[in-house]
């Protein structure tokens, strides 16, 4: 695992199959600590911009991608009730 340095934060890379990947963790911990580091990433998880931004990668790259399925789950971001319960959590 490689680390860059970004505004005096250390940022974990981890390359899988000659791609990069970096650590949302480690950039949510430098905004608002260790203890609020999960909140963060489920806040910015539920964003319908976000979740605009995903759907728009997944679309381009991952044919097996279902649109349908998608729409529907997308058509709730932003509201109070909305959860992402899926979100795989990942160790770096």
């Amino acid at each position: 695992m490689a680390k860059i340095k970004v505004l005096d934060t250390n940022i974990t890379i981890v390359k899988n199959n000659e791609e990069d990947y970096i650590s949302l963790t480690d950039i949510a911990n430098s905004k608002e600590g260790e203890q609020r580091a999960a909140d963060v990433i489920k806040n910015w998880i539920r964003n319908r911009g976000t979740l605009e931004f995903i759907g728009t990668w997944e679309k381009m790259y991952n044919s097996d991608f279902k649109v349908v399925e998608f729409d529907h789950f997308k058509m709730q971001a932003g509201l109070n009730i909305f959860r992402n319960y899926k979100i795989a959590k990942v160790k770096v």
